[in-house]
């Protein structure tokens, strides 16, 4: 096979993930950008993976969902993050940005050298994932957008109680055991202190 030699720009826009603040709308205590959002969902998703595969059936690949997580959001190095209020504001804009999304996608998927780019699409473009893999991904994404809000409510910024309520009921929604396994086991550990969760360790 013949190595492609021109250049490529994929990495170099991908690279710029750091660069995009989540949350734009809202009064941040800390700040949080894409890049380190889609280290925490590829955490979280191959924790749900494992869990769904070890305790309720599941045979999914949880490195290729952990990847597939990491590779979420990339389209924002094009497009932005729209923040959710206005993404979800009403049906129609909720269309039209689903299809920039793709576009986007299709545009990065362009860019990597032609060997490789359908390795890439099927970690990039929906069209490849299973609706288990979706489904564990998607629910990594709520869960750390939730954790987000724990964290923000615990410095005290009440600018995020919204934000949790309507977070709160979308993963009770999705009824799913081994989000509510997660939820169960690691979630208590978020509202503690570092003193609190290395108190343990030093007994």
């Amino acid at each position: 096979m013949t190595q492609n030699k021109t250049a490529s720009h994929f990495f170099a826009h991908l690279a710029r993930m750091k660069l995009i603040n989540r949350w734009p709308l809202m009064r941040n205590v800390s700040t949080e950008n894409v890049q380190e959002h889609s280290l925490q969902v590829a955490m979280v998703a191959h924790a749900l993976s494992l869990i769904k595969n070890r305790y309720f059936g599941g045979q999914v690949d949880p490195y290729k969902v952990a990847t597939i997580a990491l590779f979420h959001d990339v389209s924002e190095v094009l497009t932005g993050d729209l923040p959710t209020p206005v993404k979800y504001s009403n049906p129609a804009i909720q269309q039209e940005y689903k299809k920039i999304e793709k576009l986007a996608e299709q545009k990065l998927i362009e860019m990597t050298p032609e060997d490789f780019r359908q390795d890439y699409a099927e970690l990039i473009d929906a069209q490849y994932h299973s609706d288990d893999e979706c489904f564990l991904v998607k629910a990594a994404d709520v869960i750390c957008a939730y954790l987000k809000t724990l964290e923000e409510l615990a410095a005290g910024n009440q600018e995020f109680d919204l934000a949790k309520k309507r977070l709160d009921k979308i993963i009770s929604a999705y009824e799913s055991d081994e989000v509510n396994y997660f939820m169960q086991m690691y979630m208590p550990s978020f509202s503690l202190s570092l003193d609190e969760i290395t108190q343990e360790d030093l007994q």
